[in-house]
């Protein structure tokens, strides 16, 4: 089991956040993900189409984020939390990454309806998971880098668990160790608002809309919450 944590600081200076945690256990990861397909599909087909367009900067459920990551110190335009870079690449390419049929599933999710989104390998966490602010000394190898080692800076907000950063900037960027892959057969998928009274049904929808597509690929899934209140959840 894992306990996923708020720390008391980060609660007290985000009061409106909300984290869905959606866990799939039995992951299978090699057979073909058909729903996840035609949901990508489909909404690319509504960006060509001109009836859909990815959240930008100038959308409050962005704007919030942005704002959040000046207030720790980090310059949103120069690296720009998860669902801002993503909207980004799928307004100028067209089409959105294919990664893993479950990292396709969250990022269909997740810029559909304008919200962060991430994931971690759970064999690979190693004890529990804070929603913290980074003291500096903690060590970041960077998605896709595994020769590389970065410091958050002291009160960047991260994930962390007891050996090292899981994401850096809050929801900019993921760590190699903990990546989701094929083989990934315990994962947890995070869908993240700083705004839960305005967009708290909206994740709620996005959480179900998640586990829907993992839910035929998986022996189990199951959703719990996060919030400012309420700011610890095991899975």
């Amino acid at each position: 089991m894992t306990a996923f944590r708020i720390s008391p600081a980060v609660a007290d200076a985000f009061p409106g956040t909300l984290i869905a945690l959606v866990t799939a256990t039995g992951l299978d990861g090699r057979e073909p993900w058909p729903e996840t397909a035609a949901a990508a599909e489909n909404l690319e087909r509504q960006l060509a189409d001109g009836a859909w367009q990815p959240a930008d900067e100038t959308d409050p459920r962005i704007e919030a984020w942005h704002t959040a990551y000046r207030s720790f110190g980090t310059n949103p335009r120069r690296i720009r939390p998860s669902v801002d870079a993503l909207g980004r690449r799928m307004a100028k390419k067209g089409t959105l990454p294919r990664v893993t049929p479950a990292v396709d599933a969250y990022n269909t999710v997740s810029v559909r309806h304008g919200l962060p989104a991430g994931a971690f390998d759970l064999d690979h966490v190693t004890g529990d998971v804070a929603i913290r602010y980074a003291d500096g000394s903690e060590e970041f190898t960077p998605l896709g880098e595994p020769g590389t080692v970065e410091n958050p800076k002291p009160g960047e907000i991260i994930y962390a668990d007891t050996t090292g950063v899981l994401t850096r900037h809050w929801n900019h960027r993921d760590a190699h160790r903990t990546r989701v892959t094929e083989d990934s057969a315990r994962v947890a998928f995070l869908l993240e608002t700083l705004r839960s009274s305005h967009d708290g049904h909206l994740l709620k929808t996005a959480a179900e809309e998640l586990r829907a597509l993992l839910t035929p690929h998986a022996a189990h899934t199951h959703v719990v919450y996060l919030t400012a209140e309420q700011p610890e959840a095991t899975v």
